[in-house]
């Protein structure tokens, strides 16, 4: 055999080589449904199915974005997304099992997006864009908490078929690890590591967290067909609806108050006590609120802002030194680069106050309607720097 065909059979080896190995790599991208890195074209999709999906689920926070930095403005889009994907488990899933499965996936989605190689959800992909571009603006210093993610994927995978909360603090603990926690992640995403922030953001989630159960509680009492997302309702009335409805009002305050879970399913709003119970939940969201005011207060005045971080010993904070015995000065540069994320106390507040105008019917038709009002209101506390 001459020199020539050995190098020719040589080449076409070469080359079969490559094709079946760049052929096993498009199988394994088709099945696993990831790619190594977005394309700025997929980045573009997802931010805009992102940006609508919160527009359609969760006004308030689309509202509210414009508060939020540029920069994180993208992490800011990609954790709320995720956010209602994850609460719409339970209602475009069949049985509990099947919405273990999803989030399940969605654990595994977060894992491979913080990797660079997220699956092909929008979601995903925009937090691997964030993920990078918060790496690359630190100098691989922050990084997201991969561990919060689950943290809020476990909370709700726990509520998929509607348990009762025992108590007003199980309630609160729910909002901790849901709503608090979308908070801790998008501040971590300007970046910011600060007790003072981190507790406003703690005030203020169980203040949102615990707002939003109350605004879903018609949906969960009495649940419409499964429309496999088709709803145009808040992605807080979405939280862990099912198909047989259920009364979501701790049961301490219920027996407090004489409810019968019954007499609400039967009845509605006529329910026995229903009112007084509505009343005793939003207070303590109320009170989370004036909580969160009166630090801000105290921290502006120069005094101490009243009580300390309860969790600010949680092992995914790691606080240096010079944050946990920062002065006044120091705590206060930390809220104002901090403010724009806060800004959910106001869209809460708004809803509270709604709430009180119709003596606490929390099935008031008025109370799903959007508050066209709240980009005026969200305006002039921004620029006010008021909650």
């Amino acid at each position: 055999m001459s020199l020539a065909k050995v190098k020719d059979i040589t080449r076409c080896r070469r080359v079969l080589l490559s094709v079946s190995r760049n052929c096993r790599r498009s199988y394994a991208t088709a099945r696993d449904g990831i790619s190594t890195r977005p394309s700025e074209a997929e980045i573009d999709s997802a931010r805009a199915y992102c940006s609508t999906l919160i527009r359609k689920f969760d006004s308030p926070s689309f509202i509210l974005q414009t508060f939020v930095p540029p920069s994180s403005r993208d992490a800011y889009l990609a954790i709320r997304a995720f956010n209602i994907d994850v609460a719409r488990v339970a209602d475009t899933t069949s049985t509990p099992t099947v919405g273990m499965m999803r989030m399940q996936f969605w654990r595994d989605a977060v894992s491979k997006a913080l990797a660079g190689s997220p699956p092909k959800e929008p979601a995903a992909v925009l937090l691997a864009k964030a993920a990078e571009d918060l790496h690359n603006r630190t100098d691989g210093k922050s990084r997201f908490s991969k561990n919060w993610f689950f943290r809020v994927i476990n909370r709700r995978e726990q509520y998929l078929t509607n348990p009762p909360y025992p108590d007003l603090a199980s309630l609160e603990s729910y909002a901790e690890n849901t709503y608090s926690t979308l908070l801790y992640l998008t501040l971590s995403s300007l970046p910011l590591a600060s007790v003072t922030a981190d507790h406003l953001a703690s005030h203020i989630g169980k203040a949102t967290g615990i707002a939003a159960i109350l605004r879903g509680l018609p949906l969960v009492a009495f649940p419409p067909p499964p429309t496999h997302g088709t709803s145009n309702s808040s992605v807080g009335s979405s939280i862990g609806s099912s198909r047989q409805g259920s009364v979501l009002l701790p049961l301490d305050v219920m027996a407090e108050s004489g409810v019968k879970e019954e007499d609400v399913l039967r009845l509605g709003s006529s329910a026995e006590g229903l009112r007084d119970a509505v009343f005793t939940v939003a207070t303590r969201a109320n009170d989370h609120l004036i909580t969160a005011r009166e630090m801000l207060s105290n921290l502006r005045s120069g005094s101490d802002i009243g009580h300390n971080f309860e969790h600010q010993d949680n092992e995914e904070r790691q606080y240096s030194s010079q944050q946990l015995n920062a002065g006044s000065k120091m705590q206060s540069d930390d809220v104002e680069r901090a403010f724009g994320v806060l800004m959910p106390a106001v869209a809460t507040q708004a809803w509270l106050d709604r709430l009180q105008k119709v003596d606490f019917d929390v099935f008031s038709p008025t109370l799903r309607t959007t508050d066209w009002r709240l980009p005026w209101k969200a305006y002039w506390a921004f620029s006010r720097r008021k909650l």
